[in-house]
């Protein structure tokens, strides 16, 4: 435990010492991450040894996902969504369907999976994570209505796969014929704690009797989201969809109490979620990438340049998008920390295939972090209208205006 400790702090130390280098370069936080728990790992240094059956995997990979899941929430309240539905309706309502079809018809004839496991591999990579393509969400040089796009597709996808990774893995277990009914209540439960909770503690912060300090402010949302993990656990509601539900109720009745967790809840989301990232490169060794074979590498190439661009094609044919837009929103499908936890519930849940099921997982993951987290600048860039204008044509017109 304490070598991990040290290590993450570490890695983490030199993330912040380089930081503003990768703001300006396609240097990754994340693959910085995950390349250290890869070269940390038993696969090459040995310094950080752990286990997908280990409790802490577990248990970092359950509280990550949470938190992430309860910040997404928060970025997308309902008014958000109506707001601002119409391009991100067809990216959720179509294109994530279909990118989990394609990548699971890929899985079932490349890489020899049965039907129920290759769906559960496609809703497992078929949420997109925002944070590899935070330089073309960030450039305000991109169109706004696209920027919005990536924004809310990749906050919500995260909960919207989240019923079918569940199902397909009890359905792959066997006892979803004989637990459908359980199942069913258990995405229900937490779903109700995530809207009744903080609808009920906006509510009484609303009274004349309570009011929060600025200094304090920060923490309601946290502790709101600490009582909805606390009752989904005695009441053993889905812990996911209660965190999702939770953040979405936080953004739709407080939108003070969203706007002054923000930057907080983020900084824990991130903390957390680069120590699974860590834990993660160091459960992907050198024999586990050898082990696919090239179906297994085929495959998730074509689950990055085929899957997604064709769904997403499909998704938005008349949506009025321009065909740089459209190819921008394709190409950036990248998979990211949801699908990393879903893997790693995969592969502690003693299924058959849980280990092939992770191995393809684990590959497609280190490529797309690979590719999507080293082009994302490259491709903002290619919406800085002055980029497109060469320097000599600037300057002759500027001289045309002067004489």
């Amino acid at each position: 435990m304490a070598t991990l400790l040290t290590a993450f702090a570490c890695v983490l130390l030199l993330a912040v010492l380089l930081s503003s280098l990768a703001h300006r370069t396609i240097l990754s936080t994340a693959a910085l991450f995950l390349v250290a728990g890869f070269v940390l790992g038993d696969g090459v240094l040995g310094v950080v040894s752990v286990k997908a059956t280990d409790p802490l995997v577990g248990t970092l990979a359950e509280l990550a996902l949470f938190a992430v899941l309860f910040s997404d929430g928060m970025r997308v309240g309902w008014q958000d969504l109506r707001a601002a539905w119409r391009l991100p309706g067809r990216a959720l309502g179509w294109g994530l369907p279909l990118t989990l079809v394609i990548t699971a018809v890929g899985a079932h004839y490349l890489a020899g999976l049965g039907w129920i496991e290759s769906l559960l591999v496609g809703a497992i990579l078929a949420p997109t994570d925002p944070v590899f393509a935070a330089a073309l969400v960030g450039n305000e040089k991109v169109p706004p209505r696209l920027r919005q796009l990536l924004n809310v597709e990749s906050g919500v996808n995260d909960g919207l796969a989240l019923p079918f990774v569940i199902l397909f893995l009890a359905i792959a277990q066997g006892s979803a014929d004989l637990h459908l009914g359980e199942l069913g209540l258990e995405l229900g439960v937490g779903v109700v704690i995530g809207v009744a909770v903080p609808w009920l503690a906006i509510k009484l912060e609303q009274t004349r009797w309570f009011a929060a300090s600025t200094q304090y402010e920060p923490l309601n949302a946290l502790a709101i989201g600490l009582l909805v993990l606390a009752l989904g656990k005695a009441t053993h509601g889905n812990l996911f969809l209660a965190a999702f539900s939770a953040g979405i109720t936080v953004a739709t009745f407080g939108p003070r109490q969203r706007e002054s967790f923000e930057h907080f809840g983020e900084l824990i989301a991130e903390l957390f979620k680069l120590a699974a990232l860590l834990l993660f490169g160091a459960l992907v060794t050198p024999a586990l990438l050898g082990s696919v074979g090239w179906t297994g590498w085929l495959f998730a190439l074509g689950a990055l340049v085929l899957a997604r661009p064709v769904a997403i094609w499909l998704s938005f044919l008349g949506s009025g998008l321009s065909v740089r837009e459209q190819a921008a929103v394709a190409w950036f499908g990248p998979k990211g920390f949801a699908s990393v936890v879903y893997g790693l519930l995969v592969l502690g849940s003693g299924i058959a295939a849980s280990l092939q099921v992770f191995q393809l997982v684990a590959v497609t993951i280190v490529l797309s972090i690979l590719l999507h987290s080293s082009t994302d600048i490259v491709v903002a860039r290619g919406f800085d209208d002055e980029r497109e204008v060469p320097a000599w044509f600037g300057r002759l017109r500027r001289r045309g205006g002067e004489s």
